[in-house]
């Protein structure tokens, strides 16, 4: 999965948002900004691939072989 997917920059972007604020009201100077921001977008990858794998079905055949759940007759 590569980190630079869509759903990986937007959910970085939502996590930066705060961030962000935190930048705009003065709290933070631009260099603390710009240091963390790397860290959005690994949470961002964290979450997605979490996300992916929490919702993968569980239990699927191997396409290989099909037929090897089957009873023999």
């Amino acid at each position: 999965m590569s980190p630079l997917r869509w759903d990986v920059l937007a959910v970085g972007f939502l996590l930066a948002l705060p961030l962000l604020a935190l930048g705009l009201r003065g709290d933070f100077t631009v260099d603390e900004v710009t240091a963390r921001l790397p860290w959005c977008l690994l949470a961002g990858y964290v979450v997605v691939a979490l996300l992916r794998f929490a919702s993968r079905p569980r239990g699927t055949q191997s396409p290989e072989n099909p037929a090897a759940d089957e009873p023999s007759p």
